[in-house]
């Protein structure tokens, strides 16, 4: 060579990638340079086309995919070139260079070119040298990049910002955000860029939700926001870098994680929770699931083991929740509430006894497996195509209370080990959820069975009073409740009705109710006059919690109660009420009246402060006693639903029994009562002339 080009060699004495190329565009000479750039020797590359390192054009034409046509037309200018061009290395993946490709004089009178290239890991020396760089960034990088500058405007991106938003070049650049978008998350982007300009300060993982290109649904991506300076520090513009995160796995195990604390256990019903866990699972986990309960959560009267076993199977759980992408639900050879059979030496059994879950990535079905003594499983499991397979145990406080089948069949991705632990973790949740239901009727069932025996049977009001009673529970919290209503004949034919409600739910309300019952039997036996009767209770009440120094469950600090006494030789019912509802009074041409009856205090305030109250009832009139959950509820105040209660008692002829019943469904109909509710309908008989 005639003489050394300044290109040959990179800042700092390091060589460049060279090669020499005749006339024809073979290669001559290679460098040790450009064989660790492109991993090719000079033995390999030395009497080959220049062309067939190329991937690229050199030139841009259109023939992009023919870099031979644009290096002949150099050669054949004479003139020299440079630019950006994409080498191929060895394996086959592009190399960007910054290359250089210009005529040398030799002695001989020949014209040989001389290639330089300036690999893109080097340091550039001016801006023409960053082009690499750029077009491996703006063609190749999976990451979104977009430059703004001070005024917020686009001024640069790469075609994976693109893709993301499914616009083009044209349809961004100059333009702002805001410009494009109306939306919440660009105007937080904007005010976070110039957060970035005006401070300098650095945005990690900025979460936004854009519309997918197609229009169907959104999509979620992170973003990072830096500053960009000049050599003076004077900002030049802000560079966001953006990934797609809408199908990360950790995002959508967290989403799942949070959307089981609030979707399973949503209600104290033991099937309705098992088959939120089932929901929950199908499609993201699972596409099969099933919830199988054990012995020591009952679905059933019938116990588990009094069902008579198969040739191969037992029965050891029963099916809570099931669910499917078929809607069919073809793989489960069992229905919801049905005893569910194993064969006693299988993975079920396996996970029921020792509390472990069970993860087989590729369910074996060869011959010699436990599927063997289950050839229903086994036929299922081959018409389906099931393929892996997890089983969890439900657990909750130390107890294994069945378990959770998944199952992927036109999912291709076996399950691992990172899916076991979001299956058990989610697993725990539905097993919190199933104890704490089953913890709740259990007690719910032991309250109504004692409420059920404290309360009055066969009640009845002689020759002189039709009666008609209903008590329902509430469907929410502890269920059962303190109120009560009770009938008792007196001397001398007088007959006393009483209605009452103990505050709280559960057990302690129940007992409670049982006490007050009895005292008021007592007393009532005394001939004591309505409000001296309930002076006496409230003395009663108040000492019974006072003494209460046992340790034990405490005793209710009040309740309501309504005690009138009817005299059928005077038509005078006298009635005095406890800070309890008033009675409605039904007249026999059906017109409805709350007397204006003197409130008093509830029982347990220990102020006494009760006054009786004579009505005239003459035969046909009717009373309604009643506690408050008849009439009162979270939407609408005791007022509207004493209105509502006028009209559901007229007309109050046939049937009290139909009568009643025809109350409780107008004023309850299907929503679920959040207080129990007690009702007694008594009506005046016509006097016996021969008695």
């Amino acid at each position: 060579m005639a003489a050394s080009d300044p290109a040959v060699h990179q800042a700092g004495g390091a060589e460049a990638p060279v090669a020499v190329i005749d006339a024809d565009g073979t290669v001559t000479a290679w460098s040790s340079a450009a064989q660790r750039l492109l991993g090719l020797s000079a033995a390999e590359v030395v009497g080959r086309s220049a062309a067939s390192l190329l991937r690229t054009d050199p030139v841009g034409t259109d023939q992009a995919d023919r870099p031979a046509a644009g290096l002949s037309r150099i050669l054949r200018d004479g003139t020299g070139w440079s630019g950006t061009v994409e080498a191929r290395h060895r394996d086959g993946h592009g190399v960007p260079v910054r290359a250089r490709l210009f005529p040398l004089v030799t002695p001989d009178g020949n014209a040989p070119w001389l290639l330089t290239a300036t690999p893109p890991a080097w340091r550039p020396e001016s801006d023409a040298t960053a082009e690499p760089l750029l077009t491996a960034l703006k063609y190749r990088s999976p990451m979104g990049i977009s430059i703004y500058d001070t005024d917020l405007r686009l001024r640069w991106m790469n075609e994976t910002v693109a893709r993301q938003t499914g616009r083009s070049e044209e349809g961004h650049l100059g333009r702002r955000l805001t410009e494009l978008s109306s939306s919440v998350d660009s105007r937080s982007i904007e005010v976070s860029l110039r957060r970035v300009l005006d401070e300098g300060a650095q945005v990690i993982d900025h979460e936004s939700r854009w519309p997918s290109p197609d229009g169907k649904g959104t999509r979620t991506f992170s973003a990072a926001m830096f500053r960009i300076d000049a050599e003076d520090g004077r900002p030049l513009g802000a560079c966001v870098l953006s990934v797609d995160i809408s199908r990360s796995w950790a995002r959508e195990r967290i989403r799942l994680l949070g959307e089981a604390s609030t979707r399973i256990g949503s209600t104290l019903d033991i099937v309705r929770t098992a088959q939120e866990l089932a929901d929950l699972s199908v499609p993201v986990i699972a596409d099969y699931i099933t919830v199988d309960l054990a012995e020591a959560v009952p679905l059933r009267d019938e116990p588990l083991q009094r069902l008579d076993a198969t040739e191969v199977s037992i029965p050891v759980f029963r099916r809570a929740g099931v669910a499917s992408i078929h809607e069919d639900l073809p793989e489960s050879l069992w229905a919801k509430g049905e005893a569910v059979y194993v064969p006693p030496s299988s993975p079920f059994t396996k996970v029921l006894a020792t509390g472990k879950s069970h993860l087989e990535p590729h369910l074996d079905t060869s011959p010699g497996t436990w599927l063997d003594q289950d050839p229903a499983r086994a036929r299922v499991i081959h018409e389906t195509g099931m393929h892996s397979l997890m089983i969890t145990p439900l657990l909750a406080r130390g107890e294994i209370l069945g378990i959770a089948v998944f199952v992927r069949m036109e999912n291709p991705r076996p399950f691992d080990e990172d899916d076991l632990v979001l299956a058990e973790q989610i697993a725990l949740r539905a097993a919190l959820g199933v104890d704490n239901a089953r913890q709740y009727t259990r007690e719910r069932a032991a309250a109504l069975a004692l409420q059920r025996n404290l309360l009055p049977r066969d009640l009845s009001g002689g020759r002189d009073i039709e009666v008609a009673t209903r008590y329902l529970p509430a469907h929410v919290h502890e269920g059962v409740g303190g109120d009560w209503f009770d009938v008792i004949r007196l001397d001398d034919g007088r007959i006393a009705l009483v209605v009452g409600d103990v505050v709280g739910h559960g057990l302690e309300a129940a007992a409670a109710m049982g006490q007050l019952r009895t005292a008021i039997r007592t007393l009532a036996y005394l001939d004591l006059p309505p409000a001296e009767l309930l002076t006496r209770l409230d003395t009663l009440v108040v000492r019974l919690v006072e003494g209460d120094t046992s340790g034990g469950c405490p005793q209710p600090t009040n309740a309501t109660c309504l005690y009138a006494v009817h005299d059928p030789a005077t038509r005078r019912c006298t009635i005095a009420r406890a800070g309890h509802p008033p009675p409605a009074v039904v007249t026999p041409d059906g017109g409805v009246t709350f007397p204006d009856l003197p409130p008093g205090t509830p029982l347990g305030v220990g102020l006494g402060a009760f006054e009786s109250f004579e009505l005239d009832l003459a035969p046909g009139t009717m009373l309604a006693l009643y506690t408050d959950g008849l009439v009162e509820t979270r939407e609408a105040d005791i007022d509207s639903g004493l209105g509502r209660l006028r009209g559901a008692l007229s007309p109050s002829d046939g049937s009290l029994d139909d009568l009643c019943g025809r109350v409780v469904d107008t004023m309850v109909g299907d929503r679920l009562t959040e207080d129990d509710i007690a009702l007694l309908l008594a009506r005046v008989r016509p006097a016996d002339r021969g008695r």
